[in-house]
């Protein structure tokens, strides 16, 4: 071998001198400079015929190729699996490395005919060794990740890197690897409570043993065809892991014509699918694929790309088919909880898919994370609509709650439970309303306002159908106190301000003012006397007619109102009271006045309907309506 090594020394400096000499005299010149540098480039060495050169240098690679044929061919045409022996795999290993370098130092001398067509040979003897280590590695990769693969359900161990001991879902457990006092390595189910894990998706051996293939596969320049065989397998695994997960391959039309009960699981599992993937099997993966193509960057980028491609995209149309959907307001609190999944995941996709072959996902993601944003801001729309739609027919019973003030109210409340979510939505989206000053107001605070304006004309609206103005204004403030109570007890009521709740709290006591002067004033007038510049017999006739007035004027209001609604206990207790002050010491007084004139005064347990203690009682009574109640 060393006499080869020396006779492609030679050669190589004959080539160059050939090369480089334009004619006869420069290449003895050159020659001459090569043999003043080193003993073996005497001029009689380098000075050779060219037909002894041929001859040296072909005898020369021929041996050497003759001697790589008869290692590599063993191992092609070997029936067993070469690397299942060590030995084997290290000799097969060493005769391509040296193949690899013979291909390399003879390729530049290529152009001699001889040295040509022993080139040519080398490559074909070079292309049988790749597919054979080509399918070895795919066997590799194939025995090395059958135990290693996620898992609907537990096994037996101990969870590793968790402390947690509660059990999760069927749909939460994933293979991981540990190691007993012998060493040997276990695939164990772990419980997905803590997502800052790696998993060993192949054994260190195998890993050990694909990269010593890779190194050789790039080296001779079937790189592209090595990744493929690795993308095919790693890709499976992933996609395979994601339907354990329990996630579906659908369409976008599939997702869009789905029942919501059904979209809505759905949802459900595509968040732990999408947590699980990001934050642990996009990471092993591209940890395998560093490991696998250590040395070789663009190769390793490459294949992950290949490899997470399809499970990305899955995860993403899924997101994007949300997106696009229905805008109904009652698929809010679901696009919110995919929202904020992808946002929660997007440092994963900047620091997972940071190479340049990447890009296109990581963009993507984002893409379809801002479509999300728009269909919270559509949905959002949609409830502006649904309010201003609802149409003013039929009057809520009793003037208690209507069922559009529960609903925008609860729906609200529930919302503003994602309220860094939401400012984060309409940040860059300020529509600011009538009336409000966007200058000092958060975003989401100026579109909540605006809902609420668009409530309280669509109530003020319904409130016009009843004909009796008491029972309109007990509409109003039922809805009104309903309101500011659902704004104080919620973030509602930070993103309103203090300034909205005592504005509205205004609003509602004027309604309660309202409904006092249009239900008792006439009571109340029909209390007054003024007798002073009266007869005696004129005074006598116009308190038995005030009395009688006044009986009719309170009967019918406690016919009536008995019946309506106040939904509120202590707004129900407060308008009582309220009603007693003001009514009973004026009945009371107007008693002591009718019972002290003489002639009516001794007819007064006849002509008297209620005692002052009757009266309060039936004022009692009021308000006993359950239409709107809670």
């Amino acid at each position: 071998m060393a006499e080869n090594g020396e006779e492609k020394l030679l050669a190589m400096a004959r080539h160059i001198a050939k090369t480089l000499g334009r004619n006869d005299t420069m290449a003895d010149d050159i020659l001459q400079i090569f043999s003043t540098f080193d003993g073996r480039f005497s001029r009689e060495k380098l000075s050779e015929k060219d037909g002894e050169e041929d001859s040296r240098v072909s005898a020369a690679l021929e041996h050497s190729l003759k001697l790589l044929d008869r290692q590599i061919s063993q191992y092609v045409a070997a029936e067993h699996p070469i690397w299942a022996d060590s030995a084997d795999s290290s000799a097969f290993l060493d005769a391509i490395d040296e193949l690899i370098a013979t291909i390399r130092d003879w390729s530049p001398m290529a152009g001699e005919k001889s040295v040509g067509a022993c080139i040519v040979r080398a490559e074909d003897l070079m292309q049988q060794a790749m597919f054979r280590v080509e399918e070895e590695f795919r066997s590799l990769m194939d025995r090395g990740g059958e135990s290693f693969e996620l898992s609907r359900e537990y096994g037996s161990g101990e969870p590793i890197d968790s402390d947690d001991d509660e059990d999760e879902d069927e749909d939460g457990g994933i293979i991981g690897v540990i190691r007993n006092d012998e060493e040997n390595q276990i695939p164990v189910a772990q419980p997905i409570t803590d997502y800052n894990i790696i998993i060993d998706v192949l054994p260190s051996v195998t890993i050990n043993d694909l990269h010593e293939i890779a190194k050789r596969m790039v080296a001779a320049g079937f790189g592209k065809e090595c990744s493929h065989v690795y993308s095919s397998f790693r890709r499976e695994f992933l996609e395979e892991s994601l339907s354990r997960l329990g996630l579906k391959k659908l369409s976008i039309e599939e997702v869009h014509k789905m029942p919501w009960q059904d979209l809505e699981d759905e949802i459900e599992r595509w968040i732990k699918a999408a947590n699980v993937s990001l934050r642990i099997l996009f990471p092993s993966e591209r940890r395998l694929c560093d490991r696998v193509f250590f040395g070789f960057s663009s190769a390793s980028d490459l294949s992950f790309m290949e490899v997470c491609r399809g499970s990305t995209i899955q995860l993403l149309n899924f997101a994007d088919a949300v997106a696009i959907g229905s805008r109904s307001p009652e698929r809010l609190f679901k696009v919110l909880d995919v929202f904020e999944t992808l946002r929660d995941l997007m440092p994963e996709f900047e620091s997972v898919f940071s190479d340049q072959y990447c890009v296109v996902l990581r963009n993507e993601a984002i893409t379809i994370w801002k479509r999300l944003g728009e269909a919270i801001r559509g949905i959002f729309m949609e409830l502006e609509n649904l309010i201003r739609r609802d149409p003013a027919k039929a009057a809520v019973p009793g003037g208690g709650l209507h069922p559009i003030t529960r609903y925008v109210m609860n729906y609200l409340r529930a919302a503003c439970r994602s309220c860094q979510t939401l400012e984060q939505v309409f940040d860059e989206n300020v529509v600011p309303s009538k009336g409000v000053s966007s200058s000092s107001s958060s975003s989401l605070s100026v579109q909540m306002d605006w809902i609420m304006e668009l409530l309280e004309s669509n109530l003020e609206a319904k409130s016009k159908i009843y004909k009796d103005a008491a029972l309109s204004s007990v509409f109003m403030m039922n809805n009104g106190r309903y309101i500011v109570q659902k704004v104080k007890d919620s973030e509602l009521g930070a993103l309103l301000g203090d300034d909205w709740i005592r504005k509205h709290n205004a609003k509602v006591r004027q309604c309660y003012s309202s409904y006092q002067r249009s239900s008792w004033n006439k009571v109340l007038g029909a209390l007054k006397v003024d007798s002073s510049s009266l007869a005696p017999n004129a005074a006598s006739k116009t308190l038995k007619e005030k009395l009688k007035l006044f009986n009719v004027y309170f009967e019918e209001i406690c016919k009536v109102q008995t019946s309506w609604a106040i939904y509120d206990d202590q707004m129900r207790e407060e308008l009582r009271i309220s009603v007693t002050k003001i009514l009973l010491p004026a009945y009371a007084n107007f008693i002591g006045r009718f019972k002290n004139v003489p002639e009516l005064g001794k007819n007064a347990d006849r002509l008297i309907k209620y005692c002052v203690e009757e009266v309060e009682a039936r004022i009692s009574d009021l308000f006993q309506g359950h239409g709107g109640r809670k």
